[in-house]
């Protein structure tokens, strides 16, 4: 398929690691043919040779398909380099004159916003009358504007000026293996599928914990945090498709998973403290571009509830946090025990850096005793070399539903506002009860505190390692 993607950030962290090595890929699988064009638009002062061979290095480093040097020399023939200033509305003119001989009539073209969220208003303002920016699809990272408000009237913008069938809101998680794989276990597995409730399961933990902190994205996490920055889109989309109704049927996903954030308990400042803890890793005061006086979050642990008849009263435990001497992203569904002195059934979805799935069960021991014993049954299909390099990156397969307009991984605007409404309402909440934000030594998984979240159940969070 021939396509046009012209990439504002095109010198970002997010472009380098992600993008173009993604690219690279949907070209080495034969999906994107000669003809096609990436356009990357940043401000540094490069030629297009310039450009690829900074790019050729990342691709080199990131990308999952053999990197043979002519594939790779043919690849990087499709990019070019446009240097502009696109906070500047003057500059818009040379990027018309640029682009309006490039774009061809029925070729896809993604418009990509590569670039903090406070700068996606520009961006939408100056290219949404040009012609080269006619029927193309705009893609935009999380988080979704910085409050509510701001989310709202930039979505309005967005819809009139592009349609709403042209917006790709991404969430990367939504194409990782396995946040798909959920599904598949829940829908042709009998022994998970109807044990998949309040009944039979006494908690449910979504954990994402990195081992690093702000790095170089001190100025936009400062303002953000951790709820807006990963539990209001990443955390509470994986929430939503692990308790959803009917996951056997594609065609609902989307009411399904609205329905679930429909239906979250609502937040009261009077029981704030049972639900949320938020903390702040030692020493986040002094990263760059960070406030010294910041009361941040850099971590939140929240226990919800859902109120439907599958799950009214089991407790969802989210935890995210920098700093937390891991990096994992995981679910773990542990079963309610059948007896107050055994242990319970627990199923490990390891989401990443590992994918695959551990349940761990009792058994006896061998012998004439009755004594029982813990087991394991572990499935790793990110160890397996061929799977490894049959399974698409989440960016690869997102790229590529966007060229061929499928919405249906894309986080959509009915989620996102009920998401940000959802959030919002814990922000206030913990702000009106003067709860504190607490402080954790960096290599901990989060604030003592967050274990009084879980004090009322036989298992607490569980330590990752």
């Amino acid at each position: 398929m021939q396509v046009k993607a012209t990439i504002f950030g095109g010198t970002g962290d997010l472009t380098n690691r992600k993008l173009m090595p993604a690219f690279y890929n949907l070209y080495v699988r034969g999906d994107l043919s000669e003809g096609s064009e990436i356009l990357a638009v940043g401000r540094r002062a490069y030629t297009d040779e310039q450009y690829r061979e900074i790019i050729r290095g990342w691709i080199l480093k990131f990308a999952r398909l053999g990197k043979d040097g002519a594939v790779l020399d043919d690849f990087l023939k499709l990019v070019r380099y446009f240097r502009m200033d696109f906070t500047d509305a003057a500059e818009y003119a040379r990027l018309q004159e640029y682009e309006q001989d490039r774009i061809h009539p029925g070729m896809p073209h993604l418009i990509y916003l590569a670039v903090a969220p406070q700068y996606f208003p520009v961006i939408v303002e100056n290219v949404k009358n040009q012609s080269w920016a006619k029927g193309a699809g705009i893609v935009l990272e999380k988080p979704f504007g910085d409050t509510l408000e701001n989310a709202c009237a930039l979505n309005r913008e967005m819809e009139a000026a592009f349609g709403a069938e042209n917006i790709y809101r991404i969430d990367h998680y939504l194409g990782k293996e396995m946040v798909r794989n959920i599904l598949a276990i829940r829908c042709t597995n009998p022994l998970f599928g109807r044990a998949w409730n309040k009944d039979a399961i006494e908690s449910i933990q979504i954990s994402a914990l990195e081992d690093v902190g702000v790095e170089t994205r001190g100025g936009y996490y400062d303002h953000a945090g951790a709820l807006k920055d990963m539990v209001q889109n990443h955390l509470l989309q994986i929430l939503s498709i692990v308790a959803m109704e009917d996951p056997c049927d594609p065609s609902a996903m989307h009411a399904n998973q609205l329905e679930v954030l429909n239906s979250l308990h609502q937040i009261h400042p009077s029981k704030i403290r049972n639900i949320a803890v938020l903390g702040q890793y030692e020493g986040y005061t002094a990263e760059d571009k960070v406030d010294p006086q910041s009361g941040t979050e850099t971590y939140a642990a929240l226990r919800l509830g859902v109120d439907t008849p599958r799950w009214k009263g089991m407790p969802f435990l989210i935890r995210t946090g920098k700093k937390c001497g891991v990096r994992k992203i995981e679910t773990v569904i542990t079963f309610k025990r059948s007896e107050p002195d055994v242990e319970p059934d627990v199923l490990i979805i390891d989401i990443q850096p590992t994918e695959g799935v551990t349940l761990h069960f009792n058994i006896k021991k061998p012998g004439d005793s009755i004594d029982l014993e813990r087991v394991s049954l572990d499935y790793c299909q990110s160890c397996n070399d061929i799977f490894r390099l049959n399974t698409p990156e989440a960016y690869e397969r997102m790229l590529w539903a966007a060229f061929s307009k499928d919405q249906s991984w894309f986080s959509q605007w009915d989620q996102i506002e009920t998401s940000w409404r959802f959030i919002q309402s814990v922000q206030d909440a913990y702000r009106s009860a003067g709860l504190p934000v607490y402080h954790y030594e960096p290599g901990t998984q989060g604030p003592a505190e967050a274990a009084q979240l879980t004090a009322d159940l036989s298992t607490g969070w569980r330590q990752i390692r």
